[in-house]
């Protein structure tokens, strides 16, 4: 996904550390500390531990019910 293709009525269901660091305007840096305090539960796939975090969680940090965007 390119940074033109983000979109809050398309993402994907589990998104990047990059994908959420560009929505939510902050480092990715920041994306995985909010991670280890809590803030943020990530997904832990492959055997690398790559994140991926759920995009109900990303909206419900936007301030957005995911369920109301269902509808739209």
């Amino acid at each position: 996904m390119t940074k033109r293709d983000l979109d809050l009525k398309n993402l994907p269901d589990l998104l990047t550390v990059s994908e959420v660091a560009e929505l939510l305007r902050v480092s990715p840096l920041t994306i995985k500390r909010w991670g280890k305090r809590g803030k943020l539960p990530a997904i832990r796939i492959n055997s690398r531990g790559d994140r991926r975090y759920r995009k109900e969680s990303i909206l419900y940090m936007l301030g957005i019910n995911p369920d109301s965007q269902q509808n739209k």
